[in-house]
């Protein structure tokens, strides 16, 4: 279980194309709040023809970033750069100078057995340019793991290669979207991608793969207007949580308030958190009712979930 804050921070992840000049103003003049991490596609949302002139365009945005944070600070939110293949890492690690300091990390999509380690290689090379801690998030998302045969191999040989930068991978993604695009499903707004059982069951064996040492983000959800909208993804959001993720990718700024409400902490759980964890290790008991004798605290059994919630509350608050 990652022992830091930091992995349980990236909370709602806002995806924008790289291309898009006007985020330097949305960024500078908090247009998009200040409770965010946001990540610049170079990806599925750029025209393939085009992908020069998006890097070229994302290079001046980070650069303009960087300068005006340096005459008047303003929220920055965690930064990261969605790329379309290792040697993008290294490009723009370099390209980006001084204001590689404002850049979190990469986001990897579609990894897979067969780019692993480039990728890693990048990374590794990135944090040595840039002399800071530079974060990969791997994209878990390609048919490869649809097959029963081969997923669990596929899973841990992944969860092998990534043990050499383990430190420096913030959270695991799950590309839910795509996943559902092989199959050709689409949820509605009033229903949450866990109950499409083919779905569920790659991202219990990912959570199960990995959920003990990394922190594993939930699937986007698309839906941003419109009718019941809200309360799917509010639902969503609830399964999510129960099946063991944290945080969530965002495609519409209208979801980000939505998704930090729903990961601040409830106080009951913040008081039996700090109970648990400030337990008398002198006590010839290691289980008690909870101060509002609801339910049973017993400190063996739920100090990872303890912890988990302490830096949840530190992140996004407790609830009112």
């Amino acid at each position: 279980m990652k022992d830091n804050k930091l992995y349980y921070s990236v909370g709602a992840l806002l995806y924008s194309p790289a291309n898009r000049k006007s985020i330097v103003d949305s960024i500078v003049s908090e247009k998009l709040g200040t409770k965010f991490s946001l990540a610049l596609c170079l990806e599925d949302t750029i025209n393939d023809h085009f992908v020069k002139e998006a890097e070229q365009i994302l290079i001046e945005s980070i650069t303009q970033i960087y300068t005006r944070h340096q005459i008047q600070p303003f929220y920055m939110p965690n930064i990261f750069v969605r790329v379309r293949d290792a040697e993008q890492i290294t490009r723009l690690t370099d390209a980006f100078g001084k204001g590689m300091e404002i850049v979190t990390g990469y986001i990897v999509p579609k990894f897979t057995t067969d780019n692993a380690e480039k990728y890693i290689q990048a990374l590794i090379k990135a944090n040595e340019t840039a002399a800071k801690n530079v974060y990969m998030m791997p994209i878990y998302e390609t048919p490869s793991i649809i097959d029963l045969r081969a997923r669990l191999d596929i899973l841990y040989d992944l969860k092998d290669t990534l043990s050499k930068v383990e430190k420096n991978i913030l959270n695991i993604r799950v590309g839910g979207n795509d996943l559902c695009h092989i199959f050709g499903f689409r949820r509605h707004s009033n229903e949450s991608i866990h109950r499409i059982r083919p779905i569920a069951d790659i991202f219990s064996d990912i959570i199960t793969v990995y959920g003990t040492d990394y922190v594993v983000s939930g699937p986007v959800w698309e839906y941003y207007a419109g009718a019941d909208w809200e309360q799917g993804l509010i639902q969503e959001i609830h399964d999510d949580k129960l099946c063991g993720f944290t945080g969530k990718t965002v495609i519409h700024p209208n979801q980000i308030a939505v998704v930090n409400e729903a990961y601040k902490v409830t106080q009951s759980d913040f008081d039996d958190a700090q109970a648990i964890l400030n337990w008398n290790q002198n006590s010839n008991a290691y289980v008690s009712g909870n101060l509002a004798k609801e339910r049973m605290n017993e400190y063996k059994t739920h100090s990872n979930w303890a912890r988990q919630t302490i830096y949840l509350a530190e992140s996004f608050g407790i609830k009112k």
